[in-house]
């Protein structure tokens, strides 16, 4: 119900009853314990030619706030969202890469969560959730930091920790599956329902969606494609292993590969890796022919990767998301998709597609107020969903290609 009515935007009991598949009798008993609730209101009342007038329903926005807070290992993203998931205020901070405690990393997403609220003005009992992507494996049924390997933290108990500082109900998972998430409700996810979403950054990952559902694993550590090996016997990973994904990809990856090109080149000795980055795309927008050696070299091994994660999963929409993606995607994307048919097989590639993800803001951030809001509903007895796919004999968007 909830996501179509991202999808339809004001509906009638009819209209959602055609696009999520659901009985008539049991759209009305929905909607009315919405409404009971506060969650949705009556956006206009309208009648057709002949026969009675019907409401048109939407989101009521003003039923509460949610934040959703992306933490990566250079920078914590804090942003404030009505309930119907419209940005009122963001901070975003940045995070000593060096530094890896606990209290320094707490503090760090305490502060830009409270600077987020200040830059709307929203007063905390308005408040009814806070999502918080942690890097690493995260056990989200029971808010630990299971594994963070870039700062050897291992089951800190990060739920509780944030929910003591806030006084407010914390929510933590991970990463790929918030990117996942709102690329399902707001990407792609609108025109096809298998999708793979792969983040790059300091770390590097993929969260998966087949037929409509969420991809976790048995111990949400599905999506750690950054870990599967791209050369045997390759370079040292963060994660002990040698020759994975993140170790060609990820942000350190780049760097190492520049050196290996050109030891002296400008770009590297940069203070951070959002800095280096940063300095890459300027260089390769003034046609830098080493950084356009770089971006080929990167691009064939991201294609690669790829190439693997088609193959296994069969999945038609491949996005990137994250910093890295965004900074140097006029050269990185079109490198990828020069390259990526030498990787999949033939029975994959048809209506195939890479590309910058179109979700509007920090994907991670909307997708982590999503599962808040989830978390909201269910808090006041109302059911959350476990698929966003359509039931049987819904109306669906055709696939693209």
């Amino acid at each position: 119900m909830l996501h179509a009515l991202f999808d339809l935007g004001p509906s009638s009991r009819q209209e959602l009853a055609r696009h999520t598949g659901l009985s008539q009798a049991t759209v009305t008993t929905l909607v009315g314990e919405f409404l009971a609730e506060g969650v949705l209101h009556i956006a206009a009342m309208e009648r057709n030619a002949v026969g009675r007038p019907y409401e048109r329903l939407t989101i009521n926005a003003d039923r509460g706030r949610v934040v959703g807070v992306d933490v990566a290992e250079t920078y914590v993203d804090a942003t404030v969202y009505d309930l119907a998931l419209g940005v009122l205020g963001r901070h975003e901070a940045a995070l000593d890469e060096h530094q890896h405690d606990q209290a320094y990393v707490i503090d760090g997403i305490v502060g830009a969560i409270e600077a987020a609220l200040d830059a709307d003005g929203t007063d905390r009992d308005r408040i009814v959730g806070v999502g918080v992507s942690m890097p690493g494996h995260v056990q989200h049924d029971a808010g630990v930091s299971v594994f963070a390997p870039n700062w050897n933290w291992h089951d800190v108990h990060i739920e509780e920790l944030l929910a003591e500082r806030l006084r407010l109900p914390v929510y933590v998972d991970n990463p790929l599956k918030a990117a996942i998430l709102s690329e399902m409700w707001f990407g792609v996810g609108r025109v096809v329902d298998s999708m793979a979403v792969v983040n790059i950054g300091t770390g590097v990952g993929a969260g998966i969606a087949i037929e409509g559902t969420l991809v976790r694993g048995s111990t949400n550590n599905a999506g750690e494609w950054g870990h599967t090996l791209l050369m045997l016997d390759g370079r040292p990973c963060r994660c002990g292993r040698h020759g994975c994904v993140e170790a060609y990809v990820g942000a350190p990856g780049l760097e190492a590969t520049l050196a290996e090109i050109d030891p002296s080149h400008p770009a590297l000795g940069r203070p951070g890796q959002r800095d280096f980055v940063e300095s890459v795309a300027g260089g390769l927008a003034a046609g830098d022919p080493v950084l356009r050696e770089l971006v080929r070299r990167t691009g064939r091994c991201l294609a690669a990767a790829l190439g693997d994660l088609v193959n296994l999963l069969n999945v038609p929409k491949v996005t990137l998301t994250g910093w890295l993606p965004e900074a140097l995607a006029p050269w990185l994307v079109p490198a990828v998709r020069d390259e990526l048919p030498r990787h999949v097989l033939p029975g994959s590639l048809p209506g195939l597609t890479v590309e910058l993800s179109e979700v509007p803001g920090n994907a991670v951030g909307l997708g982590m107020a999503a599962f808040t809001l989830e978390q909201f509903l269910a808090r006041l007895g109302l059911v959350s969903p476990a698929r966003t796919r359509p039931q049987p004999g819904a109306q669906t968007a055709q696939p693209i290609g």
